[in-house]
């Protein structure tokens, strides 16, 4: 099942950190494919929260039958390096994925992205400019700038003032003991086999494909030093930490494909967050294609046979 998810590309850092990569292509199979043709963008794909490489095991080995396809994992999951220094979020991401395109695929390149990956991958295409040839999301994650968020204290008087209106031993107890070890809890019950079976049977309106090689792709890079750290610290972040899904429309220059899994369940307000990406795709201008699909989160291992066709006609387009 492993060999689906790609060949491991040649080792590669980023910041200095350990990057884990596949790639496939026309050329690597025993027989050229007619339609492939070396002029024709590659493919990177990007994974969301929790995943890697491994959960576009279904769309690989179709989609480089046509082109050359990438997938990487994101500094904090899959098998990449998970140092406790970094400032995980959308920023990080999106410079690593242009970083990818720029030093290890080195020409023009569709970026596709699930969830989180989605955001990583809209604000890669944007920031690469030429060099994007064109951006899929599937399910992405992001805030438009209309959506307001309550925001911390700045100054170390406002700090102060909160921590004495909550009662100052109580709040330091709460931040350093309490918090962490709820936070330790959290963590250990979310990697159980038994409860990441039972959360993505929740996420999948079909759960067919939530089968053992999923479970286990997801169990064994929480596995790794540094897996809780990362979990800690994208869950204390307020959001992506990257400009707004509008603004980023407006920076991008290539074709946009919108798949939704239309049932999502994890995606807050679901059908107003696809009337926002449409209506904003279109106040951009964009060359913009939307296709609704009878799944949740993750439609492209829940309906992947739908998922590639859609991309695969867009492509070619």
């Amino acid at each position: 099942m492993s060999a689906l998810a790609g060949t491991p590309n040649a080792p590669w850092s980023y910041l200095g950190h350990d990057v884990y990569s596949v790639s496939c292509s026309p050329a690597d199979a025993p027989l050229q494919v007619a339609s492939f043709n070396k002029e024709s963008p590659a493919v990177l794909l990007v994974h969301g929260f929790g995943a890697s490489t491994d959960h576009w095991r279904y769309n690989i080995p179709v989609l480089a039958r046509t082109y050359e396809v990438h997938a990487i994992d994101l500094l904090g999951f899959g098998r990449s390096a998970k140092p406790s220094e970094l400032e995980y979020g959308g920023e990080l991401w999106k410079e690593q994925v242009v970083a990818y395109v720029k030093e290890r695929i080195g020409r023009p390149t569709v970026i596709v992205g699930n969830s989180l990956g989605g955001y990583a991958a809209l604000a890669a295409g944007a920031a690469l400019e030429s060099d994007s040839a064109g951006v899929v999301l599937l399910n992405a994650a992001g805030y438009f700038s209309d959506e307001k968020f309550p925001s911390k204290p700045k100054d170390f008087g406002a700090k102060l003032r909160q921590m004495v209106g909550l009662g100052l031993s109580r709040d330091l107890l709460v931040k350093w003991v309490v918090y962490p070890l709820m936070q330790r809890l959290i963590f250990e019950n979310l990697r159980r086999p038994g409860v990441i079976r039972s959360t993505l049977q929740q996420v999948y309106i079909d759960p067919t494909n939530v089968d053992d090689y999923l479970i286990e792709s997801i169990r064994r890079p929480s596995l790794d030093p540094g897996a809780f750290q990362v979990f800690r610290k994208v869950f204390q972040a307020r959001g992506l930490k990257g400009k707004p899904i509008d603004e980023l429309f407006k920076d991008l220059k290539a074709p946009l494909l919108l798949l939704w899994g239309d049932s999502d369940p994890w995606l807050r307000n679901a059908k107003a967050k696809q009337d926002k990406f449409r209506a904003f795709a279109q106040k951009a201008s964009l060359e913009v294609k939307e296709v609704l699909l009878k799944a949740g989160h993750c439609p492209h291992d829940e309906v992947p046979d739908k998922v590639n066709e859609a991309m695969l006609t867009w492509l070619k387009g």
